[in-house]
Parts: C-alpha cells; sequence; structure tokens
C-alpha cells in the first residue's frame, strides 16, 4: 500500500458508496479511487499517474462518471452521516468563512456549447443594465470593429462565469467559501468567481449543510454559527434569526457608527460571544487542512464541478480520517 492509500477498514466504508455500471466487466474501483486521491493530492497532470495506477485515461473515465453522477459530494454526506451514527458529530458551533485559489492556467479555456455560450453572453450583457446600451446607442459612433471588441470581451466574461473563475491583479482565481465543525471538518461547500464577496454566500454554504442521523430528518441548524466582520449584514443576522440560530459574527466599525447616528431608530447594539468567537479559528485550520492538497491550493480543473468534485474528496477524506484513523 502507497502512501496516501486506503487502509482496508477505510475502503470498507467507502466501497458501499461508488456507482459501477450494471453491465461490463467490474472495475478496479479501489485503484481508480486511490488514482483520484493521489492526482488531487499532488496536483499533477492526470497523464503523469504513476504506472501502478494503470492507464491514465480509464482512471480518467471512471473520474468523470463519478463527477456526473454527484458521487463526491454524496460520498461526503454518507461520510459524515457515518460520523453522526458513532456520536462523533458537533452542531454546536459551525464556522463559516472562505479562501482564495489561484488557478494555474490549465484551468482556462473550459469547452462550452454554443447554445449554452449564446445564453450566457445575453446574461452578462442584460448585468451590464440597459442604461450602459442607450448610452452606446446615443453616441451613434459605433462601428464594426468596436463592436466586434465588445463582442469578444463579452463572450470572455461569460466563459469565465461558467468556469467559476475570475481575475484579480494575482491572475485567475475561484473562492471556496465553506463552513467547518469545531474539529476542523468541512460540512458544505460553495465555489464562486474569486473577485465573489463572502457576505452573499453565508447564507448558502448554511443552506447546503446536512447532517443524516440513524433516524429522522437530516439536521441542517447548527446551534450557533461565527464568521468575522465580513458577514455582518441585516440580511445575514435575520437569516439567523429566523432559523433560531445563534449568530456570533461582530460588527463592523462603520455600522456601529451609522447605528448610532440614527439614534433610537438605529436599533439595538450587536453583540457578540467572545469565547466562541476565539473558536471561529476552527474554519480557517479546515482551510489549511484541504490546501494540504495541492490540486486543492491550485487550480488545474477547467469545469468547476471536477474542482468542487476535488474539494467533497478531501473534506470526506478529512471526515474518514477521523473517524477511521490511518494506520
Amino acid at each position: 500500500m502507497a502512501r496516501g492509500d486506503l487502509t482496508d477498514e477505510q475502503w470498507a466504508l467507502i466501497e458501499p458508496h461508488l456507482p459501477i455500471a450494471a453491465v461490463g466487466p467490474i472495475p478496479d474501483l479501489r485503484k481508480h479511487f486511490n488514482a483520484v486521491m493521489w492526482r488531487f493530492r499532488t496536483g499533477s497532470p492526470w497523464r503523469d499517474l504513476p504506472s501502478e495506477f494503470g492507464p491514465w485515461q480509464s482512471t480518467y473515465d471512471r473520474f468523470r462518471i463519478w463527477v456526473g453522477q454527484g458521487t463526491f459530494q454524496q460520498l461526503m454526506e454518507a461520510v459524515i452521516a457515518e460520523a453522526a451514527a458513532r456520536g462523533e458529530t458537533d452542531m454546536g458551533l459551525v464556522s463559516v468563512d472562505s479562501a482564495t485559489s489561484r488557478a494555474h492556467h490549465h484551468a482556462a479555456g473550459m469547452i462550452l456549447e454554443a447554445e449554452q455560450l449564446a445564453a450566457l453572453e445575453a446574461a452578462v450583457e442584460s448585468e451590464k443594465g440597459a442604461h450602459r446600451r442607450n448610452k452606446s446607442r446615443e453616441r451613434g459612433s459605433d462601428n464594426g470593429e468596436r463592436a466586434e471588441r465588445r463582442r469578444i470581451r463579452r463572450r470572455h466574461r461569460a466563459r469565465l462565469k461558467a468556469a467559476e473563475l475570475g481575475r484579480s491583479r494575482g491572475g485567475l482565481t475561484s473562492k471556496i467559501h465553506l463552513a467547518a465543525d469545531r474539529r476542523c471538518r468541512p460540512l458544505a461547500f460553495v465555489l464562486t468567481p474569486g473577485q465573489a464577496g463572502d457576505s452573499p454566500q453565508f447564507v448558502p454554504v448554511l443552506e447546503r449543510i446536512k447532517v443524516r442521523g440513524p433516524v429522522g430528518r437530516p439536521k441542517t441548524r447548527p446551534d450557533a454559527v461565527a464568521a468575522d466582520k465580513a458577514y455582518s449584514s441585516r440580511r445575514n443576522r435575520r437569516y439567523l434569526r429566523k432559523r433560531g440560530i445563534r449568530g456570533v459574527i461582530p460588527e463592523k466599525v462603520d455600522q456601529a457608527a451609522n447605528r448610532k447616528k440614527r439614534g433610537s431608530r438605529g436599533g439595538r447594539p450587536v453583540s457578540h460571544d467572545v469565547d466562541l468567537y476565539t473558536e471561529r479559528n476552527t474554519v480557517e485550520r479546515c482551510i489549511n487542512r484541504l490546501r494540504n492538497w495541492r490540486g486543492i491550493a491550485t487550480r488545474f480543473d477547467k469545469t468547476p464541478q471536477s474542482y468542487e468534485a476535488g474539494l467533497h474528496l478531501c473534506g470526506a477524506m478529512l471526515w474518514l480520517r477521523s473517524i477511521a484513523p490511518h494506520s
């Protein structure tokens, strides 16, 4: 068994959740799974898989089948459910944060169908607003060359949006929004372009938390949620109050000043549990654990589905090794 491969105990927990075709020969799923883990741990190209894993094309084809079926997200949820059945989950405090992942230039150039690209271009154009289009019409000096440049820029933005990539000073980036428990284990992921704000993704991340127990409905509501000042907004606090979740989010200085300026109309002062807030570092430690896999720290995958699959795979391994340690 090579370094990083699954033990027999770990494989016994994973194997029931890996689908196989109804017809044809039964593949060596354990070898394929270990190969996928090796690829995300090292960040190497698929073609550079060691020979002991077999043909790289077979592993890649198996990986694409699993991605299309949502196997890795289901696997992470299943491992969390196994931890819940063993009484090793803690929903007392969940921390939310984000991390930026630099995208390698190999991650650019995702292939899109013509119809999909046209729809994305229309969506990008509509986001710019009607006032810009009216302004360009009033000028009346747009020639064919200028229109072509606008079309190329619009198509470029549409491709980046479809691939969940954003452009910043450092180049192409993606942003990982996640929630983690007290033992630095991820509960949910949301992938966005790198320039996306943190606060708007607070609710989507919490909506994806699902901890299935032995009986009853899955638990989706933690007792408390901790986050830094970037998540301090009325919308987020209103969402937490509506669901009966204790918010551990400090108030921004400018928000406090505006509230005081309004006097009694500004509402009550915002407070948070300082002791609970000190445990928010668990999500930052979880991010560091995810980045131990070089294929997660740097994005090499062209499609967001493949990169998200790597996130769920790494998250499943963090949960698995907390309940079935590597010997």
